[in-house]
């Protein structure tokens, strides 16, 4: 009996170890499948719980001064020490997020980031120098956090979140800190959080002004309930297009960081039912009470349509992306390539540049030979601007013998404002001015700069 009992255990043993051989296989293989899931698997997997019951000497004496605030004290710094935060982008607003969050002595922080360092991100991206160029921004930010506060959990995903990953990440946090910069990701990040049940500190900065609210927080609204259809994508600007003052992403960051220390350290948030706006040209605040929580809201109304994430850049119509978005207006017909237009300047073909960016960046940088007429103002037909403009086609006409239409070539910085210029002068060809044969030069003065002249400076 003893001898059958002793075998039948062998056995059972053999199994095991035969089950646990196919379960590794199969992850292997699912591995193989979907390097992108298993990447996310892996790094949640070695996610712990945080645990911590009391302060150190270390930690009185490093979080000292903040200790002394009744509003948080012991209590609440050990609360901070047990919270763990994602943030979305590591950014102009991600680094002061992540660096007062971890000066504060956040227990973990979730870094997540597809992009790599850059010598334009460094005058707001506070976290990365010169030094870090080209390394992931994750990486760049969790290598200065760690100098900042050793006893700080950094982990980085250098990777774009998306419908797959995203609700395995945001389920490991406790609290989500959205510093993205474009609108998919907003949508996405927002309904992730609300399947997820986890608050979602947002803010943005564009130019010199900001704004920050609190979504999906102790019953108040999520962002679909304010913005239930996306914006047109030719109406959105970001920071790549319309600039931004590096200090007002700072600012707004560092409002974002103060109400996730609120909330974790069980403070609570004033901003779940609010809209914080801030106007760095007239250093003024002010708050907007938002509408409450939607019962039609499609993801947290109450019979939800959406129950799993989507495809949001079909549903925004954009990419999710911060980086300077392509459009694409016309026919092939309609433009040229740098390189054809560089033939042209070389064969001393007469012709009219017209450059349609605002005077600002004309100021930056300019191809000698253009004009500068604004988009806004052949759009809004501005009297001197467009007496300049019939003014140098007729100059041109009288040059140019045998041909019924002037040639007349748009170009701005990627070649998005330029085609908008073409659609306009079509308009205006014949009827406001003489007749012109217009076409945009496709990729604009950043085309020019990389395949034309590379010591045309880029912006």
């Amino acid at each position: 009996m003893e001898d059958e009992v002793l075998n039948l255990k062998k056995q059972l043993l053999e199994k095991d170890t035969e089950i646990a051989a196919l379960k590794k296989r199969v992850e292997q293989i699912q591995k193989q499948a979907n390097p992108l899931v298993a990447d996310i698997q892996d790094q949640v997997s070695v996610l712990t719980p945080l645990k911590k019951t009391a302060l150190t000497n270390e930690d009185i004496l490093r979080y000292s001064r903040q200790l002394l605030l009744p509003e948080l004290g012991v209590k609440g710094q050990i609360s901070l020490s047990n919270t763990s935060v994602l943030v979305v982008g590591c950014g102009g607003l991600g680094c002061p997020v992540a660096q007062y969050l971890a000066a504060a002595g956040i227990g973990r922080l979730g870094l997540l980031d597809y992009d790599e360092v850059e010598l334009s991100n460094l005058h707001r991206q506070v976290l990365h120098t010169e030094h870090t160029q080209g390394l992931p921004k994750t990486q760049s930010a969790a290598q200065a956090l760690s100098r900042l506060n050793h006893t700080v959990q950094c982990v980085p995903y250098h990777l774009q979140l998306s419908s797959e990953n995203a609700i395995p990440l945001i389920q490991q946090y406790d609290i989500v800190a959205d510093c993205s910069d474009n609108v998919p990701t907003r949508y996405l990040v927002n309904d992730a959080c609300v399947l997820s049940g986890k608050p979602l500190v947002s803010a943005s900065a564009l130019r010199m002004e900001g704004q920050l609210t609190v979504y999906n927080y102790r019953g108040g609204p999520c962002y679909r309930c304010l913005y239930p259809i996306p914006p047109p994508p030719e109406t959105v600007t970001n920071c790549s297009d319309g600039g931004v003052l590096g200090v007002v992403p700072g600012i707004m960051g560092c409002l974002q960081a103060l109400e996730v220390l609120k909330i974790a350290s069980g403070q609570g948030s004033s901003f779940k039912q609010q809209l914080l706006m801030f106007d760095g040209q007239e250093g003024r605040f002010r708050s907007i009470k938002l509408r409450a929580r939607q019962a039609g809201c499609a993801v947290c109304g109450e019979k939800p349509t959406v129950t799993e994430l989507q495809d949001y850049e079909k549903f925004c119509g954009s990419a999710a992306t911060d980086k300077c978005r392509r459009l694409n207006l016309l026919t092939s017909e309609q433009r040229i390539s740098v390189q054809e237009y560089k033939s042209i300047v070389d064969s001393a073909t007469p012709h009219l540049l017209l450059d349609v960016r605002p005077k600002v960046e004309v100021d930056i940088c300019c191809l000698t030979t253009s004009i500068n007429i604004p988009l806004s103002s052949l759009e809004e037909r501005k009297t001197d601007d467009v007496s300049l403009l019939k003014e140098k086609i007729l100059e041109l006409k009288q040059q140019i013998t045998g041909e019924s239409e002037v040639p007349v070539f748009v170009v701005c910085k990627l070649g998005n404002d330029s085609q908008k210029a073409v659609q306009v002068l079509n308009v205006m060809s014949g009827s406001e001015v003489e007749p012109i044969s217009v076409k945009d030069i496709s990729g604009g003065l950043m085309s020019w700069a990389n395949k034309i002249d590379p010591s045309f400076p880029q912006y």
